[in-house]
């Protein structure tokens, strides 16, 4: 199969849309600054934050909460029973949107943040790759679970998933211990 690439120079416009808000750190050389920046362009249109940085309720309605941005499914979030699904209805999402739940269980955004306690500090660009191409989470050697698009995100080039690891890793660190996985025996 073919990996997907994307042009090399984004627009300024579009670099400034994407980086609005996600922390883009001051690296150490232009090309260090210019692998973030595709980094953050790639979050950006692939929707990390969507799932991975908590949302809020702010004055005109749910909005992602930029303080803990990447930070995945708050840990003292504690959920509730799961609703009752079926065949027309087969999953469904938390109202931060960083749980979901369906025949595969329930399933917590991670913690993309570089703390080396309950982030990816410690991962290395290998380890992110790795994950990102065989849907494998690092550590408990599990499958990626629902909805975490890792099968798009494998075709992607390598430059690029090395892109995003270098722009996750110039975050702030963020330490938010997520809940482990539950599969759907444990769902009552």
């Amino acid at each position: 199969m073919k990996n997907l690439t994307f042009p090399a120079a984004p627009s300024i416009r579009a670099l400034a849309l994407v980086t609005l808000g996600l922390g883009l750190a001051a690296p150490a050389s232009a090309a260090d600054q210019a692998t973030i920046r595709r980094g953050a362009l790639l979050v950006g249109v692939g929707g990390c934050m969507d799932c991975h940085t908590p949302f809020k309720m702010g004055a005109k309605g749910p909005e992602k909460d930029l303080a803990r941005g990447l930070s995945g499914h708050p840990a003292t979030l504690r959920l509730g029973i799961p609703p009752k699904l079926d065949s027309d209805w087969n999953w469904a999402g938390s109202a931060t949107m960083t749980a979901f739940v369906g025949p595969w269980g329930t399933s917590y955004a991670a913690n993309l943040t570089p703390d080396r306690e309950t982030g990816i500090g410690t991962w290395k660009e290998s380890d992110f790759i790795n994950s990102m191409r065989t849907g494998k989470d690092l550590g408990v050697a599990r499958p990626i679970m629902p909805p975490m698009p890792w099968q798009a995100l494998r075709k992607l080039a390598a430059a690029d998933l090395k892109a995003i690891y270098a722009y996750l890793m110039a975050q702030p660190a963020i330490s938010n211990r997520v809940p482990d996985f539950q599969p759907p025996a444990d769902q009552r």
